[in-house]
């Protein structure tokens, strides 16, 4: 087999369109995910009524933590789609299943009319969605990878990370202008949080008819072998483990600073619902900035150095961050504080899903990127709100923080002992599609 360095049969216009209407996509999946996190501080009692806050926050990222541990059933099965029947069919097919997730949500009645029934509506709606996102990743991911040129795909696979934020920063942004422009809180808590999930059961449905036309990857069209089972993923262990341990640190701090980040500025720094979503916001949108840029380094400079400078920056960093933010009274410090982890986090999202992809060949490139980052996500990601709010609940808040920094130390380790994926990628390889 001939060395494959980018879909030759396209040209760059073909190529960047692919790039833009698979992030798109993305983007809509991310969005339909996150708005749960978004607009839970609204809906948590209308779900679970008895408790305080913290209480109803705990029992709501729960459920948000299920979702997480949909995730790797979703990896296997899309991966294993995507590297037998082709990207685009798992693309297509998993944005799909994101829509009947949100759609659910959007319908169900509160606790006060059905009682339990409510939360496990709630629960299964969740798992749909965790289902799905289980898919889109691994699979956008190898998409994006795939469909760049060798010398830019840091910078083209970091538009991955500028969908995913822009989906939690469209979701924050919804919730900005029904709390500014449209609703009053008490309507925003009664029946005004179902608005951003019906929005998503649209975008939904749109970014599936656009992903219709998605052309497939050279790489997949040229591959020798379609295999996509759990079988020839285990003939690759050493890179399972370095997706594992490349995806234990940088997965926590990401889910610290956005998904919970809002609710540690309302739960614990005290500002107000809305000057945290401002904060929040504002953050996440310089941090989408930042992804390409991060990426277009990596080309550069390598993968190798840019993880290792988010290994160090996140373990001495942390804490400090951490510390200081929960004791902060002005919104410009704590929003300075924010963008502080958020761009120390930049040197692992940017490029992490392309260092996952070059990882393996094409025959288990999407199962392998997928199914044992979802695993780790599910044990370490989803579970972050939970465990900092047990963790708060219990009085030892702090010791959240240093959980943070010792499972990014941990992922230090592995980035200062792999190799770097821009010169050794298993993409450019001869025989390894």
């Amino acid at each position: 087999m001939q060395e494959v360095k980018a879909p030759a049969a396209l040209s760059l216009p073909q190529r960047i369109k692919a790039i833009l209407i698979g992030s798109s996509g993305n983007l809509v999946e991310w969005y339909d995910f996150y708005v749960y996190a978004a607009f839970s501080l609204y809906f948590a009692k209308a779900f679970f009524p008895e408790g305080n806050q913290t209480a109803q926050l705990l029992n709501t990222a729960a459920i948000f933590a299920v979702g997480f541990l949909m995730r790797p059933i979703g990896a296997w099965f899309f991966g294993r789609m995507a590297d037998r029947h082709g990207r685009r069919v798992a693309l297509t097919t998993s944005v799909l299943l994101m829509c009947c997730g949100s759609a659910l949500i959007a319908v169900t009645p509160v606790y006060a009319t059905i009682g339990v029934a409510a939360p496990i509506i709630l629960l299964i709606a969740r798992m749909i969605q965790g289902l799905s996102l289980g898919g889109e990743y691994g699979t956008s991911a190898t998409y994006l990878s795939e469909m760049a040129t060798s010398e830019r795909r840091g910078f083209y696979s970091s538009f991955q990370y500028v969908t995913l934020i822009g989906g939690q920063l469209t979701a924050m942004l919804v919730l900005i202008v029904l709390q500014k422009f449209v609703l009053t809180t008490a309507e925003l808590e009664a029946w005004g949080w179902r608005i951003p999930f019906a929005i998503g059961a649209c975008l939904a449905v749109i970014a599936f008819v656009m992903r219709r036309d998605l052309v497939e990857t050279e790489q997949f069209k040229r591959a020798k072998q379609h295999e996509g089972s759990i079988a020839a993923l285990l003939r690759h262990p050493r890179e399972v483990a370095i997706v594992v341990g490349l995806t234990l640190g940088g997965t926590l701090a990401f889910y610290t600073y956005t998904t919970y980040m809002q609710k540690f500025l309302v739960n614990t720094s005290g500002f107000s619902k809305d000057t945290a979503t401002l904060i929040s916001a504002s953050a996440l949108f310089i941090y989408m900035l930042l992804q390409p840029a991060v990426g277009a380094l990596s080309d550069v400079v390598g993968r190798r150095p840019v993880l290792i400078a988010f290994g160090v920056l996140g373990s001495l960093c942390t804490v400090p961050i951490l510390t200081t933010l929960q004791t902060v009274s002005d919104p410009l410090q704590a929003f300075l504080l924010v963008m502080t982890g958020l761009a120390i986090v930049s040197c692992y999202t940017a490029i992490n899903a392309v260092v996952k992809a070059e990882l393996f060949p094409t025959s288990v490139r999407a199962l392998g990127v997928g199914l044992p980052y979802a695993i780790t996500v599910a044990a370490f990601g989803g579970t972050a709100e939970w465990v900092a709010l047990w963790l708060k609940q219990m009085g030892n808040e702090h010791y959240f923080y240093w959980y943070v920094t010792g499972c990014i130390a941990v992922s230090l380790c592995v980035y200062a002992t792999m190799r770097d994926t821009r010169t050794d990628s298993a993409i450019d390889k001869p025989g390894r599609a």
